[in-house]
């Protein structure tokens, strides 16, 4: 009786845990938004410039880049490429779309950027539901909303 105990805990034990990492591993994902773009130099020199990304892989029709941290990826392509299916040919047209970039520091980054002469679209604002933000414009027109998550004021 006591091996049997023993062997139903050691497998319940086994299983569940096996279940959490087959769990885990079927729900990970990893995001990468791209754009479709012909301007990839522009790009490059606005992400790296201005907001500190570093170039993970680029060629002649591909740029992929990554935050300060590596943690997060956005690339961009060109459009009409003859190596990408029709799905990712059309080039994006520079409205309907936005990016938020956390960051710790919200205010240095503010200061810095406005003193690289960045257009800043809206300026740092406190706002009621925690936000702490401004906003600049990618030149593909892409708003980047710059953000510090605190709790709300009551």
């Amino acid at each position: 009786m006591k091996h049997l105990l023993t062997l139903l805990v050691t497998l319940l034990f086994t299983t569940g845990t096996y279940a959490q990492k087959l769990t885990k591993t079927k729900h990970t994902m990893k995001l990468n938004a791209g754009i479709i773009t012909n301007k990839l130099a522009e790009s490059k020199a606005f992400y790296t410039e201005v907001l500190g990304f570093g170039v993970t892989f680029e060629n002649e029709f591909y740029l992929l880049m990554h935050t300060p941290d590596k943690s997060t990826e956005i690339s961009f392509l060109l459009p009409d490429h003859p190596s990408q299916q029709a799905l990712f040919q059309k080039p994006f047209q520079g409205q309907g779309m936005y990016l938020t970039i956390e960051v710790e520091d919200v205010d240095s980054l503010y200061t810095t950027i406005k003193k690289k002469g960045v257009p800043v679209k809206i300026d740092i604002r406190n706002e009621a539901w925690g936000d702490r933000h401004f906003a600049i414009e990618d030149p593909n027109g892409v708003g980047i909303d710059i953000v510090h998550y605190q709790t709300p004021e009551k």
